[in-house]
């Protein structure tokens, strides 16, 4: 068994994404900028926008945060996402999600310039990734698939079953492993909380992907011998034992499913650190793509 180490890999590709702005900086070019949209004080999403923004100033991005109040109307976000679409020296953005109840999600998504929607959900940036053409990758996603590319694993004709069809993770990975790429060429079952089958399926699986946020719902004997496990869920399981007085815990029962894999990812520490690396790359494709 091998760990899918996010952790490390994300570091990796830190460095290598610092040494791409280092020779950006020796040439005089122009460096990546990301700026975030934050609306109220969420835990979950200030703890994630914060990790975003130490993870530019390491890298040598340029940031920018803007912290909104939750009282801001539609019609002032919606004027912000387009301040942010017409400011050259932004590069990409992203406006954290969950957004609160009086604002519409779709509508703020869509005002997002495709070019720079560094989070990949611009449905022409979910067009592009479905066509297999140039545009953003899902942050998650994208994370993943380089998880799989830097451990070599291999995923052409193997039966790949995804649990949960979020539009942020289980959709798009469907999708992805689906496309004749590398990784990909998979055969996809895509399942959800109305699959009645799903224990036979994922006995079938040689790759399994979870997403849907249900601490330790994958056990060892829903799995096969030699089976590659991606957990994405992440829960906060009370733990008095703990100084947090939690602990976290993917949807994988790690310790009884990692005696049977050949590759698992552990939570934390696996798909997570990657989804903030694979943003910053985006930025960086960002420029690219925007020849600046």
């Amino acid at each position: 068994m091998q760990i899918l180490d996010g952790k490390e890999t994300s570091k990796a590709i830190r460095q290598e994404l610092a040494e791409a702005v280092e020779a950006r900086k020796a040439k005089g070019q122009k460096i990546p900028h990301l700026a975030a949209v934050l609306v109220g004080n969420d835990g979950g999403s200030l703890t994630y926008v914060g990790a975003k923004v130490r993870a530019c100033k390491e890298i040598g991005f340029e940031s920018s945060l803007f912290h909104l109040e939750d009282t801001i109307t539609e019609d002032e976000l919606l004027a912000k996402v387009h301040e942010l679409n017409n400011d050259d020296e932004i590069d990409g953005f992203i406006v954290q999600l969950p957004l609160p109840k009086h604002i519409d999600e779709k509508k703020i998504t869509l005002a997002i310039d495709p070019k720079k929607d560094v989070d990949g959900f611009h449905p022409t940036n979910l067009g592009n990734m479905v066509l297999n053409l140039p545009g953003f990758l899902p942050a998650t996603p994208a994370g993943m698939l380089e998880l799989f590319k830097r451990y070599d694993v291999e995923t052409c004709g193997k039966h790949c079953v995804v649990i949960g069809r979020s539009h942020i993770v289980g959709s798009p990975m469907s999708i992805l492993m689906g496309r004749s790429a590398y990784p990909g060429n998979s055969t996809v079952t895509l399942t959800h909380s109305r699959t009645k089958n799903l224990k036979e399926l994922l006995l079938q699986a040689d790759i399994i992907i979870s997403a849907i946020g249900k601490p330790n719902f994958l056990t060892a004997d829903m799995v096969k011998e030699g089976v590659v496990v991606m957990d994405v869920g992440i829960t906060r399981l009370e733990d008095a034992s703990k100084k947090s007085g939690y602990r976290i815990v993917g949807d994988v029962d790690f310790e009884s499913v990692s005696e049977k894999a050949s590759f698992i990812t552990p939570v934390p520490g696996g798909v997570g650190p990657m989804t903030i690396v694979s943003l910053m790359m985006n930025t960086l494709k960002a420029m690219e793509i925007n020849q600046k």
